[in-house]
């Protein structure tokens, strides 16, 4: 039993965020209706595209749901979306503004027509404001939030993070809104309300700290690679094999990193002396360093590192994070079955309920694939559905 069954759900949304969001709330037992253009999503065509129809950015963010095309230029697929408007209790989207009320899908006019919905909208740049009209792209917004400044190493340009982190975190705010405005929505405080959220506000949301420090003193921080310029050593380090993450933040961590690795001679050096001198000489302490850890590879010091009590970590490409251990052991790595029997390896879902545990759903589904399903329970007859195929309404 999911924690959200017999919530209704219409997903309008395309590519990362909103979608993804959607899969989230279908994981947790939503009835969640993803609706695309008949020539589907575009995200279906991005790479690496896995067989016509199913790219892996697809499949990532939208397993668990049902499919209807509908050709929203045409009012009578308007008209099919406002009916469905009036049942669900959720509504996704992420048109521009003026996009979605020329789609008849903004949302005074589906609020008009129930009252008790909840409409998620998500934009680029935020509802109010001159870029509200903007699209949004994660790198974009990544470079506009402040994010990519921050990002790689000091003395080099900026660079991407390796993972859509805008894209994704702003699905989870989504869902996050949503469920705040179901649970507002059960207490009587409120019926039905407008989600908005925006990649800029999860970008601008992401700065952390690094926002408080400027708030607070009006420092700027920049890049600093793999590790910190303010602690040393804490960062990326090469050992015989390739490169692991070691930090020792105090002078107490430091003394036990020594120890750790027999007291090298070369660690008694005045410029290591406190964190200060080390972070004033990262380079040669790099140096010093990694001459010790070289000698050994990456498995070899990481039980030595743990049992000194020091943070330490191997850095996994991606292959060895979906086969490790302990990854597996809290099931992110799931498998959802299509309806023609095929299964499919998915990520799973990040967070668990110990009573109303969430269930990955079906395999990411065909574009179309329930058209039949969802118009019959709106009282379409096979006739007037293939008359909508015929006229390129679905």
């Amino acid at each position: 039993m999911g924690a959200l069954d017999g919530i209704r759900v219409l997903d309008l949304s395309r590519v990362l965020a909103g979608p993804f969001c959607g899969q989230l709330l279908a994981d947790n037992g939503a009835d969640v209706i993803k609706v695309e253009a008949p020539g589907g999503d575009m995200n279906r065509a991005f790479p690496q595209v896995l067989a016509p129809g199913h790219s892996t950015n697809f499949t990532s963010v939208n397993r668990g749901k049902r499919d209807l095309t509908l050709n929203l230029k045409e009012p009578r697929a308007q008209a099919i979306v406002h009916r469905l408007a009036a049942e669900v209790d959720v509504v996704i989207q992420s048109f521009l503004p003026d996009t979605a009320a020329k789609l008849g899908v903004d949302y005074d006019t589906l609020s008009a027509l129930n009252p008790d919905l909840i409409y998620a909208s998500i934009s680029g740049y935020g509802r109010h404001g001159a870029l509200a009209n903007k699209p949004g792209y994660d790198l974009m917004v990544s470079a506009y939030g402040g994010i990519m400044s921050m990002t790689g190493e000091p003395h080099r340009p900026p660079v991407r993070a390796g993972v859509t982190l805008i894209d994704l975190g702003t699905g989870m705010l989504c869902y996050s809104g949503i469920v705040t405005a179901l649970q507002a929505r059960t207490s009587g405080k409120a019926r039905g309300q407008r989600v908005d959220v925006s990649l800029l506000e999860t970008a601008v949301t992401y700065l952390g700290f690094h926002a408080a420090t400027y708030l607070a003193t009006g420092q700027v921080d920049g890049r600093e690679g793999a590790g910190y310029l303010t602690l040393a050593p804490y960062g990326s380090y090469r050992t015989a094999d390739g490169d692991m993450m070691l930090g020792a933040p105090t002078q107490t961590a430091w003394n036990k990193l020594k120890a750790a690795l027999g007291h090298p001679a070369s660690f008694e050096d005045p410029r290591f002396a406190t964190n200060s001198d080390r972070c004033a000489h990262q380079e040669p302490l790099r140096a010093a360093l990694e001459a010790e850890l070289g000698r050994n590879p990456t498995a070899h010091w990481l039980p030595i590192l743990e049992n000194a009590g020091l943070p330490c970590a191997p850095i996994q490409t991606v292959d060895q994070v979906l086969t490790d251990e302990q990854v597996l052991a809290n099931e992110m790595v799931v498998t959802s079955r299509a309806t023609n029997g095929e299964e499919m390896k998915l990520v799973g879902l990040p967070f668990k309920l110990s009573d109303t545990s969430g269930k990955p759903g079906s395999a990411p589904p065909m574009p179309g694939e329930h058209n039949r399903e969802v118009l019959a329970s709106l009282g379409f007859s096979d006739e007037e559905v293939s008359t909508l195929e015929n006229d390129g309404v679905i």
